[in-house]
């Protein structure tokens, strides 16, 4: 049974930082891109950043870029991403996926074949 187990989200004030973290079981995780994604209510679900089975590749959506950073770890079958200069448009559930494509395809197209209940975050003074 695919599992994912996320963690690290809440109330930040703008300008703060998070990270996130991502337990995965169920399945072969490294042969698996991994991504986090995010939807916030009343908006679409956007792909925020994934990161290659091994690592190798990653992609970042415009609106985090710069700011976020995607990191895996293959022997604990966990995925981070670090949130820095969080802004109130960061608002929103975060969620890890899984999917056996590239990273451009799973971000931008949001082809995943797994995914995560999510955790939030919340960006408030």
């Amino acid at each position: 049974q695919v599992q994912f187990v996320e963690s690290g989200g809440g109330l930040v004030q703008p300008g703060g930082s998070l990270r996130l973290s991502c337990v995965a079981s169920g399945f072969t995780f490294d042969d698996y891109a991994i991504g986090w994604f995010r939807q916030a209510p009343g908006k679409e679900r956007e792909g925020l950043s994934c990161i290659s089975s091994r690592g190798l590749n990653t992609y970042y959506a415009d609106s985090v870029r710069g700011r976020f950073t995607i990191s895996r770890d293959n022997d604990k079958k966990t995925v981070y991403l670090q949130m820095n200069s969080l802004k109130p448009e960061d608002t929103a559930l975060y969620y890890c996926a899984a999917a056996l494509t590239t990273v451009q395809a799973m971000c931008v197209s949001s082809d995943i074949d797994y995914r995560g209940k999510g955790t939030l975050v919340t960006v408030s003074s």
